[in-house]
C-alpha cells in the first residue's frame, strides 16, 4: 500500500523504508500544506470529541501543566429512558481553549477513518503496530514536562507552532516494564526549536523530550504523534515461554535438590531457542495478529460493490501448483490457483471496486471478495472508510 503521508515522511527524513526507525533522532520538512490539512485539522479534532462518548484517559485536558478534572468539561447526557452517557461539554471545553489549554486524544485512529488508514499504512510499512495521538494546544499553555516514551514516535506538525526540546537517552532502549525506573533526564540536548506546519520529527524510544507554547502568546498548535511499538528480545523470550508449554519438561515442578533435572531443563531451553529463533517470532506475530474492527458484510443490507484489505499487516500469498494459500490474522485460507489475480488486487491494501475487478480479473473476483470480507480479511468499502483513502491512497491498479 502506497500512502502519500509515508512518502512525504520518507522524503523529509531522507529515509528509504523503515530501517532507520529507532536508530537516531532526525528532523525534516514537507512542503505540501494540502497534505497536512487533509490529515487532520483542529476543528475536525473537536468534531470527533463532540460526536462521541469519550472517557479519560482517551481524552484529556491540561492547563498550566496539570490535568483538568474531567468534571469541569464533561456532562452526563441523560436519555429519555434515564440512561447516562458521558459527553464532552463543548461550551466548557471552548472556555478552556480560549484561556489556553492542551487537549490530548489518544488513538484517534479508532474514531477517524483518515487516521485509521494512515496507521494501517504505517503498519504495513514498518511491520509493527502503530497508533496515533493528537495534541491541540491553544494560546500560552504548557505541555507535558520532560519525559521519554517506551516506543519510537513520528511527530507531524499539522497547524500552528510549538516549542520543543529533545535530549538524548539516560538509559539505552528503556522499556515500560524494565529493571530500572529511568527517572533522571539526560543533559545532552540534541535539538531545541520551533515546529511549524510541515515539520516532521522522529524521536527514538528513550529520548527525553518536551513541548510547550508557554510564552508564545496567542495562537494554536496541532500535532499528531504516531507511536510505533517495535518487538524486542524480551518480546521474543515471552513468546518462547508460551511455546515451552508444549514440552512436558517445562511443565514439571522445579526441583531445588536435583541438579540432573536442572541440566535437562537447560538443554531443553537451548533446543527451544534453536527451534524458534527471533525471525520465526516476528513472522508469527504478523501472521497471528487478530482481525481489526470493521463494519461486517451483511448481504441483506445490499450487494458488496467495493472492498479493501484491512489486516494489520500485509497478508502472505503462498502460491502452490493448483492452489493459493492466504495466511493472515491467525487464519489460512486456500483458493484455486486461477483466483490469484483477484487475490493480488483485493489484498493490495488499496480500495477495489468489484465491477472493475471483475472486468479484469474475472467473474470469480466478486466471490473471492465476499469470502475475504466474511473472513474479516477485507472490509466493505463504506463511504466513511473510503474517505480515509481519498487523496491519500490510490485505488488498486489492474
Amino acid at each position: 500500500m502506497e500512502h502519500r503521508l509515508i512518502s512525504a515522511i520518507e522524503t523529509a527524513l531522507g529515509w528509504n523504508g523503515p530501517s532507520k526507525l529507532g536508530r537516531g533522532f532526525v528532523r525534516g520538512r514537507v512542503d505540501d500544506p494540502a497534505l497536512f490539512t487533509r490529515i487532520l485539522t483542529p476543528n475536525r479534532l473537536l468534531d470527533i470529541a463532540m460526536r462521541r462518548s469519550l472517557n479519560r484517559p482517551q481524552f484529556r485536558c491540561f492547563r498550566n501543566g496539570e490535568e483538568v478534572h474531567p468534571a469541569i468539561y464533561y456532562n452526563d447526557s441523560v436519555s429519555p429512558r434515564g440512561q447516562s452517557i458521558p459527553m464532552v461539554n463543548m461550551h466548557r471545553l471552548g472556555d478552556l481553549l480560549r484561556d489556553g489549554a492542551t487537549l490530548i486524544m489518544d488513538q484517534v485512529n479508532v474514531f477517524d477513518p483518515t487516521m485509521e488508514v494512515a496507521c494501517r499504512a504505517l503498519q504495513w510499512w514498518a511491520h509493527e503496530r502503530v497508533q496515533v495521538n493528537a495534541y491541540l494546544t491553544t494560546n500560552d499553555a504548557a505541555g507535558f514536562p520532560l519525559h521519554w516514551d517506551d516506543h519510537d514516535v513520528l511527530i507531524v506538525q499539522l497547524a500552528g507552532e510549538k516549542e520543543w526540546e529533545v535530549r538524548g537517552t539516560s538509559r539505552n532502549v528503556p522499556m515500560y516494564r524494565d529493571a530500572d525506573p529511568n527517572n533522571s533526564p539526560s543533559d545532552d540536548i540534541l535539538w531545541a526549536g520551533t515546529m511549524t506546519p510541515g515539520d516532521v520529527m522522529h524521536i527514538p524510544r528513550g529520548h527525553w523530550h518536551q513541548a510547550t507554547r508557554t510564552g508564545s502568546g496567542t495562537g494554536k498548535s496541532l500535532h499528531v504523534t504516531f507511536g510505533i511499538t517495535k518487538r524486542t528480545g524480551a518480546s521474543w523470550l515471552t513468546w518462547l515461554a508460551d511455546w515451552s508449554r508444549e514440552h512436558e519438561i517445562f511443565r514439571h515442578d522445579l526441583d531445588r535438590r536435583d541438579s540432573t533435572d536442572v541440566q535437562a531443563l537447560t538443554d531443553a531451553a537451548a533446543r527451544l531457542i534453536g527451534e524458534r529463533p527471533p525471525a520465526g517470532y516476528l513472522a508469527a506475530y504478523e501472521r497471528e495478529t487478530t482481525p481489526s474492527r470493521h463494519v461486517p458484510y451483511v448481504d441483506t443490507l445490499g450487494a458488496l460493490d467495493a472492498a479493501v484489505c484491512t489486516t494489520h499487516f500485509p497478508p502472505q500469498i503462498e502460491e502452490n501448483s493448483a492452489t493459493v494459500d492466504i495466511v493472515t490474522s491467525g487464519k489460512k485460507l486456500t483458493f484455486a490457483a486461477e483466483t490469484l489475480p483477484a487475490l493480488r488486487l483485493l489484498l493490495s491494501g488499496q480500495p477495489v471496486h468489484l465491477n472493475q475487478a471483475t472486468a479484469i480479473a474475472g467473474a470469480e473476483a466478486t466471490k473471492v471478495a465476499e469470502i475475504l470480507v466474511e473472513e474479516e480479511i477485507c472490509a466493505p468499502l463504506t463511504p466513511e472508510l473510503s474517505s480515509g483513502y481519498t487523496g491519500l491512497v490510490t485505488n488498486a491498479t489492474f
